[in-house]
């Protein structure tokens, strides 16, 4: 094993899984927008991300692997099936952001504050505005909420890590197969660890601001986030 190519290697993995993950909005965005609109915990956030995040990375490490010990399967032909996935996952993503944004849009409207107006015996009146937030809880909408998670780990399942099968596991399998773990480790590791921080430092940074007003548009404009991030993908941001 070339000690100098692999070390290398293990550095691009590193450097390409930090801007890959950066450049790329919908590796995050969906996890803020969703955090903020369900009230999710630290402790779900933090499992959704890396579950997610795990999912994305393993889909195109199967297919690497797949592409490197099979000889019947070409780069040329992994590298459209990656295209093919990642086309797939930014419909996906744009459908359940529109969905997800038109029930949000539908919840903000049915709690829409109102004012009850109420006279007592001693001819005093008085009236108060309020609105049904969280009342009335229906069980449609708490499983809606319970499979959230659920549907960005598929879409992220479909989504392809576009640059790890040719620039870095078909390289490093050509060295060695202990190098093409190594290389793959460090690219996955790092990849999931930016998402996490990219999506814990926003939320940190976001929990300081409170709009109560346009709090029941989280939903709406959660779905919105993640129909914009399906829309990039679809153009080729």
């Amino acid at each position: 094993m070339n000690d100098t190519t692999i070390t290398a290697l293990i550095a691009t993995a590193a450097a390409i899984g930090f801007v890959h993950t950066i450049a790329g909005p919908d590796h995050y965005v969906p996890f803020i927008a969703m955090a903020r609109a369900g009230r999710w915990s630290l402790a779900k956030t933090l499992a959704v991300t890396i579950a997610c995040g795990f999912g994305h990375v393993l889909s195109s490490v199967l297919i690497g692997i797949a592409v490197i010990a099979l000889a019947s399967v070409t780069l040329e032909n992994a590298t459209w099936f990656e295209s093919a996935r990642g086309e797939l996952a930014g419909w996906l993503l744009l459908g359940f952001g529109v969905a997800y944004m038109l029930w949000g849009i539908r919840r903000a409207i049915r709690n829409k504050p109102h004012t009850h107006w109420h006279s007592h015996d001693d001819g005093t009146v008085h009236c108060h505005e309020h609105d049904h937030h969280g009342d009335h809880a229906h069980a449609h909408n708490d499983t809606a909420r319970s499979m959230t998670p659920w549907v960005l780990f598929t879409i992220f399942v479909f989504g392809p890590c576009e640059p790890l099968i040719p620039l870095l596991m078909v390289p490093a399998a050509k060295l060695s197969w202990p190098g093409l773990v190594l290389v793959t480790f460090v690219f996955a590791v790092v990849t999931i660890l930016t998402m996490t921080a990219v999506v814990m430092g926003t939320l940190a940074g976001l929990s300081r601001w409170s709009f109560p007003s346009l709090e029941r548009y989280a939903h709406a404009t959660a779905g919105f986030a993640l129909a914009a991030c399906g829309a990039a993908i679809q153009i080729g941001l």
